[in-house]
């Protein structure tokens, strides 16, 4: 009797558990009924993607090419191998393999794996009921370091203004921008070096085949990035990637920020990496190549034996000018208006990177850069003579100054000054609103990136806080940039105006107190004696 009352309650609940898996399945049925709403169609293949908080789409790690690893490390990149069943993309993929180059990277680099070329779509609204203008961003790290797998970019409020943002992950440091003759000889293009910019290239056209299915308009595609990503969005604009986007912002950053080496210089700093990292180590297999031996090592092996170089003589690795995807300097580019015709905007932030070098280091550092334009930069930063520099309350010491103006200012603004000539619309900002609780620093460099995507930190060194002018001022930026990837122009009746560059170099000055400021000629004094020394130093033009 007791077998059987213990019997009959065990019968029970198994019956009760299957009722319960039916139910629970046949909510999931529902549920990926509804979820099918989020499923698109691409040239490789359909993707599942999930609803975004506060409405509208996200399709996450999305592969724009085949994983760059194996035989394809340091190989152009190839469009992706398509897939037969729904692809989830709901989730990021990888940060590329890159160092740890301080706190702002350190998850990108414990997290970072050479297959990583993956992009991400946000969309306002699902689904969507006409085309939107597309965003591309290419994030910023020196080349070396970043992500697009960020909630930085993907959960603010710039998509809200009617765009459709894509973010990009791209090769970097070692894996993206490795020059060497063996990699020259064995590339159909006789090129190397440019893989971080040929992967950039590939995503774009990833977006032109595929876009609308998504609700974005091909035809209409703003380029726009920070730092690197500002450098390398100039650099499109010289590149094989003309023609594949129709406007670009250029936030801290433009072509020739950074000395652009030819093929030949890029790949003897290629063989004495491969030197230094020992791929002609005797103890390695009988006629095996230096290429072919640093194929050999897995990501983490060569970014381990990176960090062990002593800091000062670790190359910088970055783009070339390999008559494949740069064909000319794009200093010179810019210079004789052959870049592309389309509208540009750009801006810096006031400190941006500063410098605790004393006038007397400072005066040599001028003194070998500046060449027989020495005199002149001197005087521009009060070093004349016996003088200890001026120090200004925006702008810091002339040391903060002089690494400012030289690595973004004066680029940025003599890039645009060419552009202007070449009869190319052409905006200009400055950001000067420091991050609240940091005002004692300014204005440092990515200051701008809370404001430019609505999404503000809790954690970093761009968090801070904020209140509602910061707010405020982020909706008149996001406002701005938007407007310009819909038109051509930021201005629209609700905004200050917002006059072009032109001839009188006006730009913009968004405040610390989020108010609108007009001003002209921003640095004229060091910027102009710049422009005189890049100027001399160029070819002519063809």
């Amino acid at each position: 009797m007791s077998k059987t009352s213990c019997g009959s309650p065990t019968r029970h609940n198994s019956i009760a558990f299957l009722i319960l898996i039916v139910v629970i399945f046949s909510t999931l049925r529902v549920s990926a009924a509804a979820d099918d709403s989020l499923a698109v169609p691409t040239r490789d293949g359909r993707l599942q993607g999930v609803a975004r908080r506060g409405g509208g789409a996200e399709f996450l790690g999305i592969p724009y090419a085949q994983p760059p690893i194996g035989a394809l490390r340091w190989h152009e990149p190839l469009p992706p191998k398509p897939w037969d069943n729904t692809r989830d993309a709901t989730a990021f993929g990888a940060p590329c393999a890159q160092p740890a180059l301080g706190d702002w990277n350190r998850h990108d680099a414990e997290t970072g794996k050479e297959d990583c070329l993956f992009l991400n779509v946000i969309v306002p609204a699902w689904p969507v009921t006409k085309q939107l203008p597309v965003m591309f961003w290419i994030h910023g790290g020196a080349n070396e370091g970043g992500t697009a797998s960020s909630g930085l970019y993907k959960d603010g409020t710039l998509v809200n203004h009617g765009v459709l943002l894509v973010t990009v992950n791209y090769r970097l440091g070692i894996f993206g921008f490795l020059a060497h003759p063996e990699l020259t000889a064995e590339s159909a293009h006789g090129a190397s070096g440019n893989y971080g910019l040929m992967d950039q290239i590939l995503a774009l056209r990833w977006v032109r085949e595929n876009i609308a299915k998504f609700g974005g308009d091909p035809s209409n595609i703003t380029v726009f990035g920070q730092s690197a990503g500002a450098m390398d969005t100039g650099m499109l604009m010289t590149s094989s990637a003309k023609g594949l986007f129709q406007k670009a912002i250029a936030q801290s950053g433009a072509s020739f920020t950074a000395p652009v080496p030819t093929l030949v210089d890029a790949e003897q700093t290629g063989k004495k990496l491969a030197a230094d990292l020992k791929a002609a180590d005797p103890k390695a297999p009988a006629g095996t190549g230096a290429i072919q031996y640093l194929r050999q090592l897995s990501a983490p092996q060569l970014l381990t034996a990176l960090a062990n170089f002593d800091h000062a003589k670790r190359p910088h690795l970055g783009p070339d000018i390999d008559s494949w995807v740069l064909r000319r300097s794009p200093a010179e580019i810019f210079a004789y208006g052959q870049e592309s015709a389309i509208p540009l905007l750009f801006g810096t932030t006031t400190r941006e990177f500063g410098s605790s070098a004393s006038p007397e280091e400072l005066r040599v550092t001028i003194a070998h850069a500046a060449g027989n334009f020495a005199d002149k930069a001197l005087a521009g930063y009060g070093l004349a003579g016996d003088g200890n520099g001026v120090t200004d309350a925006m702008y810091g010491t002339a040391a903060d100054q002089w690494v400012a103006d030289m690595a973004f200012r004066c680029p940025s603004v003599t890039q645009a000054t060419w552009h202007n000539a070449a009869h190319h619309p052409t905006y200009e900002y400055e950001f000067t609103h420091a991050i609240p609780g940091q005002e004692s620093n300014g204005a440092v460099h990515s200051a701008d990136l809370p404001y430019v995507f609505g999404y503000f930190p809790k954690s970093g060194n761009i968090a801070g806080k904020f209140s509602e002018v910061d707010t405020k001022l982020s909706e008149l930026i996001e406002t701005y940039w938007t407007n310009f990837a819909k038109t051509g122009d930021p201005n629209s009746d609700s905004l200050p105006y917002w006059h072009q560059f032109g001839d009188e170099h006006s730009y913009i000055r968004f405040m610390q107190d989020g108010s609108v400021a007009v001003a002209k000629d921003l640095r004229s004094a060091q910027c102009n004696v710049y422009r005189e020394f890049l100027t001399a130093h160029l070819k002519p033009a063809n």
